[in-house]
């Protein structure tokens, strides 16, 4: 008999006990990678082509004009490509500010944001990091605005300017984050709520008093910790580092362990896309399922960037 056989009288193996969670919060092993929701129907795009960029989540579209009207049928195959891959590229755009709102206005209205340095008009912000000195606020995994009652549905981002080195984007897929969690822990958290503040994203940036000026107008909210995505169903963590303070219910120190265990969940590789920027590409992503960290690694180089945000819904 070999080594690997077993003989009758051999006894049963006992069942392995759970594996304890990981001081960092990442679990070993193979993920599980599903781009869609059980029930989703494959169709073809047929308005343009259709580039996967990683396994869930990032395609790049080609043969399209951004500035151009949508029809309906396109517009209609563009968020199906949204829904499916969370986040779209699209090369060479070189769009005008008003191109790129009236692109973003394809899917609702515009909302603005006074902690942002204004762009051509309210609700274009204006990103220009580098030499100029000015800090960045967005190399950290975060989604936009949760601090908001109603975060932003989406956002469209073009880079004006780009470094010679560095400078990339990164999206995560919290629908799959959500899936590879354990049974235990998403027994845990779903019908969970957390706290969400704008203060924990922007105090390393602005002193008290110009702060103490926005308190009343971004007071604390509440989201679950596990949102389904109004249009597609599917469960996916809305916690983030940036704005997530704290899971009501629970004390300090338990809420801090658990949410440190899902603010990982953002870095793992298999769930992520990457992006290196030309001058002129735009990124549209869906901001209801994804994290992104925008790369801070070009030293003093300039980086400009111009993004326009879509009002969204209420989280439930």
């Amino acid at each position: 008999m070999s080594v690997t056989e077993l003989s009758p009288e051999t006894p049963a193996i006992a069942p392995l006990r759970p594996a304890p969670i990981p001081a960092d919060g990442l679990y070993e092993g193979r993920r599980l990678l599903r781009r869609t929701p059980d029930g989703w129907r494959e169709r073809p795009y047929e308005l343009f082509e259709l580039v996967p960029q990683a396994a869930t989540i990032g395609a790049e579209i080609r043969g399209l004009d951004l500035a151009r009207p949508l029809t309906d049928a396109l517009r209609e195959e563009l968020n199906r490509a949204l829904l499916e891959w969370k986040v779209l590229f699209f090369r060479g755009q070189h769009l005008s500010s008003d191109s790129q709102r009236r692109f973003a206005l394809n899917w609702g209205e515009l909302e603005t944001n006074p902690l942002l340095e204004r762009g051509d008009s309210d609700d274009v912000a204006r990103f220009d990091k580098g030499a100029a000195g000015t800090p960045s606020f967005e190399n950290v995994w975060h989604t936009d605005v949760t601090f908001r009652e109603r975060p932003a549905m989406g956002a469209v981002l073009q880079l004006r300017e780009v470094p010679p080195f560095g400078g990339d984007t990164m999206w995560a897929d919290m629908a799959a984050a959500y899936d590879n969690l354990p049974d235990d822990v998403k027994a845990r958290i779903d019908g969970a709520v957390a706290e969400h503040d704008f203060l924990p994203g922007f105090r390393r940036f602005y002193g008290p008093e110009r702060l103490a000026r926005w308190q009343d107008t971004f007071p604390p909210v509440r989201h679950p910790v596990v949102r389904r995505h109004p249009e597609t169903g599917r469960r996916m963590l809305f916690v983030n580092t940036s704005f997530t303070t704290r899971i009501v219910g629970l004390d300090r120190a338990e809420s801090d362990r658990l949410l440190r265990l899902l603010f990982q969940q953002a870095h793992v590789p298999e769930f992520q896309v990457r992006f290196r920027w030309q001058a002129g590409d735009v990124a549209f992503w869906d901001n209801r399922a994804t994290q992104h960290y925008a790369v801070a690694d070009y030293g003093d180089a300039r980086r400009v960037a111009e993004r326009v945000a879509i009002a969204g819904d209420r989280p439930y």
